[in-house]
């Protein structure tokens, strides 16, 4: 179990690589009051989070050092208020745009992505393109979740966490471009949504079955 003392030194250490971009270990233990042999304890779990890595320095005779900085999964510790600016933004189009030009503004930017997804998903088997497809969305944050259905057929595209969730609540379209935009990667399948969180459901699923030639 993490203490609180220990929590309190590893977010002063994200913070100050943050600011700072990037230091070795005896700079950052100077800046927090640290021994280096702490801060190297500090930085070496903080890499096996995933939150910073290091790179060889050469600064003068010696054995090179490390340097030390945070990844991009480091930096989503921090807030981001991008989720407020969309909501300002789709609350904007919403009250001077046609409630249509609002959908077809989401559905364009849906038919983009997939034509990205595509790109990056290849022509392989329904079942390599589907794991890669899942994998792409959890590295936009969802957990998704890719399993077949009993029938041997389908398969379950399945969302416990979505990461546009807060606009969803408010904007239920985007709920209508997420299916699009699965429709539109896998052109070769029907798509039907057979979950929703917006209607109770713990998790939105949809399940896609190859059309028959």
């Amino acid at each position: 179990m993490t203490s609180p003392v220990q929590a309190s030194t590893r977010d002063a250490l994200l913070s100050l690589l943050l600011e700072r971009g990037d230091a070795d270990a005896a700079d950052l233990a100077g800046a927090l009051n640290l021994s280096v042999q702490a801060v190297r304890r500090q930085l070496k779990s903080l890499a096996e989070a995933g939150l910073a890595e290091a790179s060889p320095s050469v600064s003068g005779p010696g054995r090179p050092s490390n340097r030390w900085r945070l990844t991009d999964q480091g930096r989503d510790q921090f807030p981001d208020g991008s989720q407020r600016f969309a909501l300002g933004l789709l609350n904007s189009m919403r009250a001077s745009l046609p409630e249509e030009t609002v959908r077809t503004l989401l559905n364009q930017q849906a038919e983009d992505k997939a034509s990205r997804y595509r790109d990056r998903i290849g022509n392989g088997s329904l079942q390599q393109r589907l794991e890669q497809l899942a994998s792409l969305r959890r590295d936009e944050g969802y957990v998704t979740l890719c399993s077949p259905e009993e029938d041997g057929v389908s398969w379950r595209l399945q969302e416990v966490h979505c990461s546009v969730q807060r606009i969803a609540e408010e904007f239920p379209a985007v709920c209508d471009q997420e299916l699009v935009l699965i429709r539109r990667t896998v052109p070769d399948c029907q798509v039907e949504r057979v979950h929703w969180r917006l209607e109770g459901g713990h998790a939105c699923g949809f399940r896609i079955t190859p059309l028959q030639n």
